[in-house]
């Protein structure tokens, strides 16, 4: 987590107008705090309370690998060859 580019801790105070770098499973979200909320509040409120500047999120290209449907059991070896053919091993 950053604040205006430092890196601080979650007991941190935070004023309008501070930009907040918080990353999520590998991506980074820009927030900045429009005004300040005095107890917990569910999602939709607290959303009017910061404005979102995060880039959308890069679309991961599909490689085309075979799909085995879902509760088909362990791959065969042949089909463990095969998947590790396409993949380049």
């Amino acid at each position: 987590m950053r604040l205006n580019g430092n890196p601080v801790k979650a007991s941190q105070t935070i004023v309008p107008g501070d930009t907040v770098r918080v990353r999520e499973s590998g991506f980074e979200r820009i927030l900045e705090v429009r005004r300040l909320i005095a107890k917990r509040v569910g999602a939709e409120a607290a959303s009017h309370c910061f404005t979102d500047h995060t880039p959308p999120r890069p679309v991961a290209p599909m490689l085309g690998l075979p799909q085995r449907d879902r509760g088909a059991g362990r791959p065969t070896k042949k089909d463990r060859r095969d998947m590790e053919k396409l993949r380049g091993h």
